[in-house]
């Protein structure tokens, strides 16, 4: 699939997010009143920004967790082991529900671009999108800022994308400037409020062959902030059939890292998982929002593990 067909995952969320967003922002580029406005019109009377804790956080945060499982976020019910990958398991997994249409909007690269997206400007920042700086707004858009320019790990490459451009450029280079593009995206099939249960994995378990890969995780800010990086280290992808105890159904994309010997120690998956750097694979659920791309093949099919 082309990166002119894109997969209907990603033109519905691009319908939405994108389209809904797009000809009233090349309307008001410039006028930082109207920027203002639409601001706040993204973020809503909600501290969502503040509060929502993101799986990309989780990923690479830094911070204490503890490592009893009885007391642990079920937020960051998301980690699990290669071998834990087989029909039949059940495991409690965590999957935010989260509505396109009241997340923030993707600019189109023109705005995005005349608005700074640095640390530095931060209090400029604050000012532009009326957020006081003890705020939750304010700490998120901090976090994410210093996330953005926080040095990769070893073999790693990373890139914030603020428009779909910018996305689609830094995921050109890594996966080739003559690749076609494949994205996807995990879809939930039911409708339900419950964002954490117990799963079933169902069924053949489906690899997505991907010789290289571009994960993007979406990140709290005024507007859409994908976090996409890349590693040079062997990761699969996956995508599976999972059934809630309560009968939700979703089609989850899975990606299990098979090298984390460059890992923090404090990595929060090994201290969810009980494991240290470089012992074991690390895999992760993507939330719905959350974006991988990999190359184009003829053809995949369906690979047991």
């Amino acid at each position: 699939m082309s990166v002119n067909f894109m997969s209907w995952i990603l033109a519905i969320y691009l319908l939405v997010i994108h389209c809904s967003y797009g000809g009233r922002a090349r309307e008001l580029a410039g006028k930082d009143n109207k920027l203002l406005e639409i601001a706040h019109e993204d973020l809503g009377d909600n501290d969502d920004i503040g509060k929502h804790i993101d799986h990309h956080e989780h990923e690479h945060s830094h911070a204490h967790f503890t490592t009893h499982m009885d007391h642990i976020d079920p937020s960051l019910f998301v980690f699990f082991t290669l071998k834990d990958l087989k029909v039949g398991k059940r495991m409690p997994i965590h999957f935010p529900k989260r509505d396109p249409a009241n997340s923030p909007k993707l600019w189109p690269r023109e705005e995005a671009d005349s608005v700074p997206f640095s640390s530095n400007q931060l209090p400029y920042l604050l000012k532009l999108f009326s957020f006081s700086p003890d705020s939750p707004q304010a700490k998120a858009m901090e976090n994410t800022l210093r996330e953005c320019e926080t040095k990769p790990i070893k073999g790693e490459v990373k890139f914030c994308a603020t428009s779909l451009e910018s996305m689609l450029d830094f995921t050109h280079n890594i996966l080739g400037l003559t690749s076609d593009l494949q994205v996807f995206a995990t879809l939930h099939q039911t409708k339900s409020s419950v964002t954490f249960q117990n799963y079933t994995f169902l069924e053949t378990l489906m690899e997505i062959p991907a010789p290289k890969m571009v994960a993007c995780h979406t990140m709290p800010y005024p507007y859409a902030v994908f976090y996409c990086h890349s590693q040079e280290s062997g990761n699969r992808v996956y995508r599976v059939s999972l059934a809630g105890d309560n009968g939700d159904r979703v089609e989850a994309m899975v990606v299990c890292h098979l090298d984390t010997s460059q890992w923090a120690p404090n990595h929060v998956s090994f201290q969810v998982l009980r494991i240290t750097p470089g012992s074991s694979s690390v895999c992760h659920f993507f939330p719905a929002d959350h974006l991988i791309w990999v190359p184009k093949v003829p053809s995949y099919g369906s690979s047991s593990v």
